[in-house]
C-alpha cells in the first residue's frame, strides 16, 4: 500500500504545488489523477519516487517511509517503483533490449552495467516482457527507429523488469494519437491487474480516465477535490476540478464496439 499523509509541497518560488494531501492506495489498485496544468500532477508523483523531496508530510510505500531515507536507502526503495515517462526516456542509440535491461541497473553492479553484462534471467525476462508487449521482433532495433507508441512499450518493461510494487506513471499518452492512447492505457490496465500492481497514472484526457482506471482522483492547486469512482465524474464534479465547461460531451459513454476496435 502506498500512503500519502498531509504532503504538501512549496517550490523555492513560494509556488504551494501540493497542499495538505492525504492519500492512500491499496495493492493492485489502478487510480488516474486528474487536474489542470499546475494542480500539482507531476509533483505528486515526483514526491513519491522523491524525485522531488516534498516540505511537509509522509509518503509509506508498505512499512517504509520514503520521506525519512538516506540516499543509499532511496535507492533501494526506488526498486520497488517503475517509471513510466511521458517523453520515454529512452536512450536512443542504444536497443529495445538494452532499454529494457537498464530497468535492472539497481540491481546489477557498475561493471556488469557498465559492460551490458546483465544475469541470463534478467534476459529472459526482458525478452518475456517484450513479447507480452508485441515487441519480440523489434528487441535489436535502435530505440529511435520506433514509433511513439512502440517506445512507450518498451518504457512499460523497463519499468515492470524491476519487478516494481508500485508504478507511477506520468502523461502516457500526451505524445499518442487516440487509438495508440487507448492501446497503451489498455495494456497498463491488464499488466496492472496480472501482478497485481498499484498504479497513480497522471492523465489529462478525461475519457481515458473513466474507461482505464478503477478510481479517480482530481486536483485543483494542490488539494484534492475528487477521490471516488469513475463514473462519478459528473458535470457538476468536473467544473469543480477544471472549471465550467459543456462536461456532457466529454464524458459521454463511449460505445463497446469503438473499444473493441480501438484495442483492436
Amino acid at each position: 500500500m502506498l500512503r500519502l499523509e498531509n504532503v504538501s509541497k512549496r517550490y523555492k518560488t513560494g509556488d504551494l504545488a501540493l497542499n495538505n494531501v492525504t492519500l492512500e492506495i491499496p495493492d493492485g489498485q489502478l487510480i488516474a489523477l486528474i487536474g489542470p496544468s499546475g494542480a500539482g500532477k507531476s509533483t505528486l508523483i515526483r514526491c513519491v519516487n522523491r524525485l522531488v523531496n516534498p516540505t511537509e508530510g509522509k509518503i509509506f510505500l508498505g512499512d517504509t517511509e520514503l520521506t525519512s531515507l538516506s540516499s543509499g536507502a532511496l535507492r533501494k526503495a526506488r526498486r520497488r517503483m517503475g517509471m513510466i515517462f511521458q517523453e520515454y526516456a529512452l536512450v536512443e542509440r542504444l536497443t529495445v533490449m538494452e532499454n529494457v535491461l537498464s530497468g535492472r541497473l539497481g540491481y546489477v553492479g557498475f561493471w556488469a552495467s557498465w559492460f551490458r553484462k546483465f544475469p541470463k534471467k534478467d534476459v529472459h525476462e526482458a525478452y518475456r516482457l517484450l513479447d507480452r508487449v508485441g515487441l519480440m521482433h523489434m528487441a535489436d532495433k535502435r530505440a529511435d527507429e520506433l514509433s511513439g507508441g512502440q517506445r512507450q512499450r518498451v518504457g512499460i518493461c523497463r519499468a515492470l523488469i524491476q519487478d516494481p510494487e508500485l508504478l507511477l506513471v506520468d502523461e502516457p499518452t500526451a505524445s499518442l494519437d487516440p487509438k495508440t492512447s487507448r492501446q497503451i492505457m489498455r495494456l497498463i490496465n491488464e499488466l496492472c491487474a496480472e501482478r497485481g500492481l498499484a498504479a497513480i497514472i497522471n492523465i489529462h484526457d478525461v475519457q481515458l480516465a473513466q474507461m482505464y482506471s478503477q478510481r479517480v482522483v482530481g486536483l485543483k492547486m494542490g488539494e484534492i477535490v475528487f477521490d471516488g469512482p469513475p463514473d462519478g465524474l459528473v458535470p457538476d464534479v468536473l467544473t469543480e476540478i477544471y472549471g465550467e465547461e459543456d462536461w456532457e460531451a466529454t464524458i459521454e459513454e463511449v460505445d463497446e464496439d469503438e473499444l473493441e476496435e480501438a484495442d483492436a
